[in-house]
């Protein structure tokens, strides 16, 4: 897997939009959003539809062309630098199809952020635009908003790239020690499962260090998720694999067991819980650069910064 063009970094100044592509977003939380990121000396542009909702599913902000359209306009904007959204949820996936990704990919790089289910978008830029995009608490949750380290650390991803060369706390707590080296790839585990066959869907980890996070999952849907990636061949020749958080997913350990079970079999060193993810103080990481992964200290180090 090939490392992807990387965008610039933010400056004091620089139009940033916020945009909703999939759930809808509590006005209070997009309001604090919003000033967050004029305190860190930005301008801030408001998708049109972000605080809509759906006329008859009230999980989706706004109908799925609106959606696309916000997002598509803040991307082929030259004024914005960065494109930012706002929660996750569901949605993301219908709207995929509505976006013009010939256009999206004529546009030079910059910075495209946000986790969950925006994981459904990631793999797109992976796949018909070719940049690395950012894996980040939303601009408008309470993860961003209400936990000043995680606050701090998108901080220092977005303005200060050579700052934020390494993920994970360090604490170290391997399923399966060792070191590796490869390109980032994955995400949300139960949206990389969703792509599966679907023109987006993202290639095999194939020579990549595969990251993978989710929430709310019981363990046995965990393990049908993680058994369908193996089944599918998705694993094939990863190089190694950087778990995140798994917030309300069961008991930790019962998790664990599990993903040891999954995966130690693949013979990679697989590192557990790293600190990104639906977790306080969650780190930003970048997808489609290179990094080491060192299981044994619990950290991925970046090969050179996430942006330019």
């Amino acid at each position: 897997m090939r490392v992807r063009q990387r965008a610039r970094r933010l400056r004091p100044g620089d139009r940033v939009a916020v945009v909703a592509p999939a759930g809808p977003v509590p006005p209070s939380v997009l309001e604090d959003g919003v000033r967050l990121l004029k305190s860190w000396g930005l301008e801030v542009v408001v998708g049109e539809h972000v605080l809509d909702q759906h006329p008859h599913f009230d999980y989706l902000a706004g109908s799925d062309a609106d959606r696309a359209a916000d997002f598509q306009k803040a991307w082929c904007d030259p004024d914005i630098a960065a494109v930012l959204c706002a929660r996750g949820g569901y949605g993301c996936l219908r709207m995929l199809d509505l976006v013009d990704w010939p256009a999206i990919a004529a546009v030079a790089p910059k910075i495209f952020a946000g986790s969950s289910d925006v994981t459904a978008l990631h793999d797109a830029f992976a796949t018909y635009v070719g940049q690395s995009t950012l894996f980040t608490p939303m601009s408008a949750s309470v993860a961003l908003t209400e936990d000043a380290q995680a606050a701090k650390l998108l901080h220092t991803m977005l303005f200060e790239p050579e700052q934020a060369m390494v993920i994970g706390a360090g604490t170290g707590d391997p399923i399966v020690g060792g070191t590796a080296r490869g390109v980032l790839t994955g995400g949300n585990l139960s949206l990389i499962v969703s792509a599966l066959g679907a023109p987006e869907a993202p290639p095999r980890a194939e020579g990549a260090i595969a990251v993978l996070e989710d929430v709310t999952e019981e363990v046995y849907r965990l393990d049908r998720l993680v058994t369908q990636l193996l089944r599918s061949g998705w694993f094939e020749g990863v190089a190694g694999i950087a778990l995140g958080s798994w917030t309300d997913c069961g008991g930790l350990p019962q998790v664990r067991a599990l993903m040891e079970d999954r995966l130690s079999g693949l013979g990679v060193p697989v590192a557990w819980e790293l600190g990104f993810g639906h977790c306080a103080g969650q780190y930003s990481l970048p997808l489609g650069v290179e990094a080491e992964l060192d299981a044994d200290a619990g950290v991925l180090r970046l090969t050179e910064p996430a942006l330019t």
